[in-house]
């Protein structure tokens, strides 16, 4: 209960201060039922894990406010800010014989960093902490759940209408900072078309034609996930659940304040598993446990104030 009372009191905090383009975005997807299945290392077939099947559900809420913009000549903003997001995940598993979670909840609260170098590159960074839990309830929640997270992403303006950039993602799953690489790339077309792949705390690639001021249109290929960080036979483990999903996106501008984002298509591949808490770990060839491809529809409500 404190960890739900701290929450609430720091978002009305948030929402009380005079800060510039708040933005409050909610997102619910949903992934079909499919079969569950074990592909092991070399060239061996996959294999079906008896009748295990599963589906799930993801909701997701986040909101970010900037506490200081300021734009330089080239229009590129020196910008702080903070923001909040959080997680749940319903795991509707069937017919599996070994233990099985059946529900996540990821919290996070950070500070990013935005500012242009000199008049080709700018830079953006990010630092927070993040909660990986088992269980939605807060109480149950422990220091083990709690991880640091970070990155810094240098971006070339080859264009004014051409960006790219990469960088570093950190975190601390392991017990320890791990570092990964992140890509960024922006690119618009004649007013109406745009091409943006961005590799951050996910994947998201997208090709989008605006038809007018309220209504766009993308083909879009995503990467998310969700982990929980808990015990299982004496050891700390992650259980790591990952979907990548592919389809049509259009996005409806109701107004400046709210849009509607919709997304109809596939769930490729979503690989869910249990891994032990180590360098090792995470690169082991005998875990590669997957739900095979599957529907996928998602919606989003996005508020700007």
């Amino acid at each position: 209960m404190k960890l739900t009372s701290l929450f609430f009191v720091v978002l009305g905090t948030l929402l009380c201060l005079e800060g510039k383009a708040q933005q409050l975005s909610f997102k619910t997807e949903y992934l079909g039922n499919s079969g569950y299945y074990f592909l092991p290392p070399g060239e061996k077939p996959r294999e079906r894990i008896g009748d295990a099947k599963g589906s799930a559900v993801v909701y997701q809420g986040a909101f970010n406010m900037p506490l200081s913009v300021k734009l330089n000549e080239n229009n590129r903003p020196t910008a702080w800010g903070i923001g909040l997001g959080g997680s749940y995940t319903s795991l509707n598993n069937k017919n599996f014989t070994d233990h099985m979670v059946s529900e996540i909840m990821n919290l996070q609260v950070g500070l990013y960093h935005l500012r242009p170098l000199n008049d080709k590159w700018s830079m953006r960074a990010s630092a927070g902490v993040a909660v990986l839990a088992p269980s939605a309830d807060l109480s149950k929640i422990r220091f083990k759940h709690v991880l640091g997270s970070g990155g810094i992403i240098f971006i070339r303006h080859l264009k004014p209408n051409l960006s790219i950039g990469g960088g570093v993602a950190i975190n601390s799953s392991l017990g320890y900072p791990m570092i990964f690489p992140a890509v960024y790339l922006n690119w618009e077309l004649d007013g109406k078309f745009d091409v943006n792949v961005e590799l951050v705390e996910g994947l998201d690639v997208s090709a989008g034609y605006s038809f007018n001021d309220w209504f766009k249109l993308s083909y879009a290929l995503e990467m998310n996930g969700q982990a929980a960080l808990l015990e299982k036979d004496g050891k700390d483990v992650i259980f790591s659940h990952q979907y990548i999903t592919t389809g049509f996106r259009p996005e409806i501008k109701i107004s400046n304040v709210l849009s509607i984002t919709a997304m109809a298509g596939l769930n490729l591949y979503r690989p869910a598993s249990y891994s032990d808490r180590t360098l090792k770990g995470v690169f082991a060839t005998d875990n590669d446990y997957y739900f095979q491809a599957s529907p996928y529809l998602s919606v989003g409500l996005t508020v700007n104030f």
